[in-house]
C-alpha cells in the first residue's frame, strides 16, 4: 500500500528550487507569457515563502513516499479554516494517487489545529485539478478574479471542503 508523509520543509531554498521546477513545467505553457515567472517570484520564491511563514501563518511540507520527494504543499492556518494554498505533485507522479494521499494528511493537519473547513483557490482553466478536488469532496463556493500586479490576474474558483 502506498503512503505519503508530510515532512516539514525546513530548507526553503531547496523548496523554492523544487517549486520553481514544477511551476515552470506545469504553468508556463498554460498562462500568458511571463505570468508563471512573475508568480514564481511573488508566491513560490524563498523570500516569498519566508514572508508567508512570518506573516501569514504558513506551514510548508515536502510530500514524500518511500524516501522520494514527489511534491509539496503550503498550508495557512486562518481563524476558522485551513487555507490549502499549494499542493503540487511532480509530473512523473501525477495521476497516481499521491495528491489524494497528501490531502488525507492535510485533513489530519487541519483537524489537529481545530479547523472544520479547508478551502483553496484553483485556476478556472485547470480542469484536471478541479475534477480531482471535486472527486475529493470539495464544492465550488465562489468565483474570484484577483489582481496580482504587473497587469496579471488570477481567475479562480474558491473551493471548500467540510471536515
Amino acid at each position: 500500500m502506498r503512503e505519503v508523509d508530510l515532512k516539514p520543509a525546513d530548507d526553503l531554498k531547496k523548496l523554492a528550487l523544487f517549486a520553481k521546477g514544477i511551476w515552470e513545467e506545469y504553468w508556463t505553457p498554460r498562462l500568458p507569457s511571463g505570468q508563471a515567472e512573475y508568480m514564481i517570484e511573488k508566491f513560490q520564491s524563498e523570500k516569498a515563502m519566508e514572508s508567508q511563514i512570518e506573516n501569514d501563518n504558513y506551514h510548508y511540507f515536502f510530500i514524500v513516499t518511500n524516501g522520494v520527494t514527489v511534491g509539496y504543499t503550503g498550508l495557512s492556518l486562518k481563524a476558522e479554516q485551513l487555507f490549502l494554498s499549494k499542493l503540487y505533485i511532480l509530473k512523473a507522479y501525477r495521476n497516481s494517487g499521491y495528491g489524494k494521499l497528501a490531502f488525507e494528511k492535510i485533513k489530519e493537519f487541519a483537524r489537529a489545529h481545530g479547523k472544520s473547513e479547508i478551502y483553496l483557490t484553483v485556476n478556472k482553466g485547470n480542469a484536471p485539478t478541479i475534477a480531482a478536488y471535486r472527486n475529493w469532496g470539495f464544492a465550488t463556493t465562489e468565483c474570484v478574479v484577483t489582481d496580482i500586479g504587473e497587469g496579471y490576474v488570477m481567475d479562480d474558483y474558491i473551493m471548500t471542503y467540510v471536515l
